[in-house]
């Protein structure tokens, strides 16, 4: 790296973006995943206690909520995500990922653990809503980290795995359950307050692995702090080359970079609503159609169980442990072919393959052909597919947009998809339920629904999708720094 001009120019040349990609897979690359894995492990395990907990809170000795304070209750969390990641997606752009990383965090704890002195419906829904905003803030700093830290062949099936790591929290969150929510080893009102505290308790580990997470090299590069990016690559390209020998030649030219403190709001404009308007239109379809189906889905899959196959709200645990053990496997077995036979197909297929598995299992719950375990394998099924394409969403947006916006552009697009695809489903499918009583037709409706949903945003995929596979994110989206003057 040279700096042009000594205290005269803001320009600086660089090949910090192609050395980051042609590095070998090494240990600081497994300490980051893991840093950053541990994340989703521990949102998943906290988001599946609290669907897990749907059925108990309906008891006088929890809450007393109605089926549609449940829904109600999902939407107020989704709602503080939406909120959450406009502000620290905005945040993570301006002062770096890093930072925000552990801001993020202390929100995310302290709101979890205050869920667990919760005293009524209001109150309740106030410590989801702070939750969600710690969480949504952590999608848009993660996801910006992972494309701009991981090399560019790799970088599509490490996103979709660390992001499946989500539902391995989910797996032991719906474990937990058994235990917890079970009257013979604690009372109903003990348990559920203990699920949220223990991962409060559980979320202090992230602190401790964040501090392996450095700040991106590419951001620092674009903020005028190009001698700590070349420390931290160089750093890297020492512990390679020790370990895995002479690194891959260098042959692309230098990019010549503008330093600058922040992104202006009229050039994020541009970028979105004009300069990359189809990528706008794509993201937009991706990410609501994911958001609609998942949310409406997950978090009344307990009321379905309890109200249409019977099974008690203390059991609901165990079916909930295969279901979010198929959404964990599915990124990591398909994740790879994103990288290998490329974005557009692969996304194609896996949203297109959800919404028509979607509405062969809806026809046959419908008939009553299925039983709980019938239902459980089913959505199995479809979610070993789906969990693959909503993490394909996220991967489209974060890849697709310029650096300097990628949180926000994260944030954006994860906050208006889940606006209007997820804060609403929960609120729709809690709704369905109530009013259907037995009757599966509702229900059945809200399905269908979901499923064109899907099926529609595979065909805006086919045609407006962005051919990313291994390529360096420079290449797919020019940096706005490149431009100045």
């Amino acid at each position: 790296m040279r700096i042009l001009s000594v205290n005269a120019s803001p320009w600086t040349e660089t090949r910090i973006p192609e050395r980051m990609d042609r590095l070998p897979w090494t240990r600081w690359h497994w300490l980051v995943v893991t840093a950053l894995g541990v994340t989703w492990i521990l949102d998943g395990l906290e988001v599946t206690l609290a669907g897990a907990l749907g059925g108990v809170l309906t008891h006088s000795e929890a809450l007393s909520l109605s089926p549609v304070q449940i829904g109600a209750s999902a939407s107020a969390y989704l709602i503080g995500a939406v909120l959450g990641a406009l502000g620290f997606g905005w945040a993570t752009d301006r002062f770096g990922r890093k930072k925000l990383f552990f801001v993020t965090v202390g929100v995310y704890l302290t709101a979890t653990a205050a869920t667990a002195f919760s005293w009524d419906f209001w109150s309740y829904i106030v410590f989801r809503a702070l939750t969600g905003a710690g969480i949504g803030g952590e999608y848009a700093a993660i996801n910006s980290a992972i494309d701009e830290l991981i090399p560019a062949r790799l970088r599509g099936r490490v996103n979709l795995i660390i992001n499946a790591t989500f539902w391995i929290g989910a797996a032991i969150g719906s474990s937990a359950t058994l235990v917890l929510l079970h009257p013979d080893f604690l009372p109903v009102w003990l348990g559920w307050r203990l699920a949220f505290g223990i991962g409060a308790l559980l979320g202090l580990v992230i602190l401790f692995f964040r501090r392996w997470v450095p700040e991106s090299p590419r951001w620092l590069m674009v903020h005028g702090r190009a001698d700590e990016a070349e420390q931290i690559v160089a750093g890297v390209e020492r512990h390679a080359i020790a370990h895995h020998g002479a690194l891959a030649p260098l042959r692309e030219p230098s990019i010549r970079v503008h330093a600058r403190k922040g992104t202006a709001f009229r050039e994020i404009w541009h970028a979105v609503a004009h300069e990359h308007r189809s990528r706008s239109v794509l993201g937009l379809a991706l990410m609501i159609a994911q958001a609609f189906f998942f949310n409406g889905v997950f978090f009344t899959y307990p009321l379905v169980l309890v109200r249409y196959f019977g099974v008690s709200e203390l059991t609901v645990g165990g079916y909930l442990l295969p279901f979010a053990l198929a959404n964990a496997v599915g990124p990591m077995v398909l994740g790879r072919f994103f990288d290998t036979w490329g974005r557009k197909p692969m996304i194609v297929l896996t949203y297109a393959g959800s919404g028509l598995l979607l509405v062969g299992s809806s026809i046959l719950f419908l008939q009553h052909a299925l039983s709980s375990t019938g239902q459980t394998a089913a959505w199995m099924m479809i979610f070993f597919v789906a969990s693959a394409a909503a993490s394909s969403a996220y991967l489209t947006v974060s890849e697709i947009f310029p650096l300097e916006m990628r949180g926000l552009a994260i944030a954006i697009f994860f906050a208006v998809g889940t606006f209007f695809g997820g804060v609403a489903s929960p609120l729709l499918y809690g709704w369905l339920i109530d009013v259907g009583g037995q009757d599966r037709w509702p229900l059945f409706l809200g399905y269908l629904l979901a499923a064109v949903l899907m099926i529609f945003a595979a065909l805006v995929e086919a045609w407006l999708g962005v051919k990313a596979e291994r390529k360096s994110l420079e290449s797919i989206a020019s940096p706005l720094a490149t431009r100045e003057g």
